[in-house]
């Protein structure tokens, strides 16, 4: 299987209005683990505008990935997502704009794709869900993990100003969000 491309005929999500109550909110001061070895405070970030986006997985390895994982609407395509943000650093920066990851995944297996993938961009780890409590970010799950929803949050001045919900496909995304920075920065 080839996780850094997306297949044919995969199922759209529905925008079902589970972000709905996310614009203008307040980001609070979370601290998290970062894929670059530090902890990020994702509050306080210091950024004209920060893409804060939520991916279920990247694949590991082989088999690591449930076998009904395409079948589950918005869940494929995680690592074309990263990699097509990563390509698109020097754009994101020319806006001001700093993307930041987000994924239930521990920050070890996370280290180990982002170094694998040569991915930029931090990747922090929510394995807590501490976001999920905070601002109710929502998730689904698959046997016995809780894994976010694909999302991504504009934040400016510790402010969420625009979200982007649902994300279909993920690995086309980078330009809804460069478009959006292009009107709005």
């Amino acid at each position: 299987m080839n996780f850094t491309e997306l297949p044919k005929n995969l199922p759209r999500p529905d925008d079902n209005g589970e972000c709905d109550h996310l614009s203008e909110t307040e980001m609070p001061a979370i601290i998290l683990p970062s894929t670059k070895g530090n902890m990020v405070d994702i509050g306080r970030i210091e950024a004209n505008f920060v893409v804060l986006y939520f991916f279920p997985m990247m694949a590991v390895s082989e088999g690591s990935i449930s076998e009904e994982w395409d079948k589950i609407p918005g869940a494929r395509g995680c690592t074309p997502q990263n990699i097509a943000i990563n390509e698109h650093l020097d754009e994101l920066s020319r806006h001001g704009a700093i993307p930041i990851g987000i994924s239930t995944q521990s920050i070890r297996d996370l280290s180990k794709i982002s170094l694998t993938r040569h991915l930029s961009q931090h990747v922090l780890s929510d394995s807590d869900l501490k976001l999920k409590q905070e601002l109710n970010i929502p998730v689904f799950q698959v046997e016995n993990t809780v894994m976010y929803k694909r999302l991504t949050l504009i934040i400016k001045n510790s402010k969420i100003v625009k979200v982007f919900y649902p994300i279909f496909p993920p690995d086309k995304h980078i330009f809804e969000i460069l478009d959006w920075l292009q009107v709005n920065a």
